[in-house]
């Protein structure tokens, strides 16, 4: 073999190695080995839990050097605040992001969704019908509606996206018939439609056909879960709950002051104020400055009980009130809780006074229910008694009151309600304590 073909071979040795450990790698690669994938789910209702859940997932996510995160969507939209402050907090990530809409993305959940880089859809998942609408179910106001629309514009914009469909998902006035929207309702997207105006990458059936098709086949999965105090917080910070849960606390407290000692109801108001604040401290709407208002107010309007003058249980209600509005989340239906609670506690107070008075409870104790009746033997004055029949004369006019002499024994008197000059004669025909009643008579 001559020298040439002896370098030729060796050159051979040393590269089909090369270019086969090169194609492993580039393999590797490919399917995503040594990367880190963070799936997190956005389920239920989008409320501000949910976006405490999304902070605290997020930020671990970062903390790891995560090279994608994951959002399994099946939820039918909620709070435009959160869903607002949701969509800032995806925009500002420097991590790529996907949508996985394994049923639907409904309303403030489509808007979720295109604030991600990707979509993918499963066979029988939808997004869209994102109209706005208030708490009651009535239509939101043109201002609240126009921010609505501008924001689902600009989300599709952000990523690439033709805002139309976007837009067409919040407002029913766009005509899209090839879509199943015409004029009057709004767009909502199947799998092969959103496919078909490039709202989502494709169509695959299971998270792990998701994940081939990222090219992360191969990497570490990471599963966050809503810790059961997240939970619990959602729950708590629902615009459902709070008016209920505030309720029960007026109804409990109330309900205890006409009830002997500290007993269930008194638990069940202390209980529901508990789990309103625990649920806004966990979701991290409230500090514990609200916790130490609130007492400061519950000590303030007891202190009010025994201190006449108003003022300090004034202040024991304005202190309670504004610890509830530093846990509020929003405004407007802290306001409406509170007048729901407020209009619940009117009426039991109402139900509990006609059932059962102020003799029963804690009332019997700062109210006095004892009276001085004749019955008891107390009189309020002497009721002369033994002066009826009597027959004198009027001293002064009597007009009608004025005095006259019986026996002796000048007295102060009133007529039946006529006019009797002076010395004429009269008689006592009525004593009702210090009023005697005279009468003129003539003699015979």
């Amino acid at each position: 073999m001559s020298k040439v073909k002896r370098f030729a071979w060796v050159l051979l040795l040393i590269f089909i190695p090369m270019i086969g450990f090169q194609s492993s790698a580039i393999h590797a690669q490919e399917n995503g080995e040594g990367k880190l994938v963070y799936i997190i789910p956005i389920e239920k209702e989008v409320e501000r839990g949910l976006e405490a859940f999304l902070k605290r997932t997020t930020s671990e996510a970062k903390e790891s050097s995560a090279d994608h995160i994951i959002f399994e969507l099946n939820t039918p939209g909620g709070r435009v605040d959160a869903a607002n402050n949701i969509a800032e907090l995806l925009q500002d990530l420097n991590i790529p992001t996907t949508s996985f809409i394994t049923s639907r993305a409904l309303s403030a959940g489509s808007y979720i969704s295109l604030n991600t880089d990707q979509i993918y859809m499963k066979p029988q998942a939808t997004m869209g019908a994102s109209g706005i609408i208030n708490s009651d179910g009535t239509a939101a106001d043109k201002k609240a509606q126009s921010a609505w629309l501008s924001a689902m514009r600009s989300a599709a914009e952000s990523k690439g996206r033709n805002p139309l469909y976007a837009a067409a998902m919040a407002d029913a006035d766009i005509d899209l018939p090839e879509y199943n929207a015409p004029k009057g309702e709004y767009l909502t997207l199947g799998p092969s439609q959103a496919v078909e105006v490039k709202y989502a990458e494709a169509i695959v059936n299971h998270r792990t056909e998701l994940l081939s098709e990222l090219g992360l086949s191969n990497a570490e999965i990471i599963e966050t879960e809503v810790t059961f105090a997240e939970e619990l917080a959602r729950f708590f910070t629902s615009s459902t709950v709070v008016p209920i849960l505030l309720s029960l606390a007026s109804i409990g407290l109330i309900v205890e002051l006409y009830s002997p000692g500290f007993g269930i109801p008194g638990s069940i108001g202390l209980v529901s104020l508990l789990l309103f604040f625990y649920g806004h401290i966990v979701a991290g709407f409230a500090g514990y400055e609200a916790i130490i208002l609130l007492l400061i107010g519950i000590v303030l309007m007891v202190v009010e009980l025994f201190v006449p003058g108003g003022i300090i249980g004034v202040l024991g209600i304005v202190a309670v009130i504004g610890s509830l509005y530093m846990s509020a989340e929003d405004v407007g239906v802290m306001s409406m809780s509170i007048a729901i609670a407020f209009v619940v506690a009117i009426i039991t107070s109402i139900i509990l006074y006609k059932l059962i008075g102020l003799e029963r409870g804690f009332f019997r104790h700062v109210i006095l229910s004892d009276a001085t009746t004749t019955e008891k033997g107390y009189v309020s004055s002497v009721n002369r008694l033994e002066l009826i029949g009597l027959e004198g004369k009027s001293l002064t006019p009597l007009r009608p009151s004025g005095t006259a002499i019986f026996e002796g024994e000048r007295l102060d008197v009133v007529t039946e309600g006529g006019y009797i000059a002076s010395q004429q004669p009269v008689k006592i025909i009525k004593t009702e304590g210090s009023r005697i009643v005279v009468r003129e008579f003539t003699n015979t």
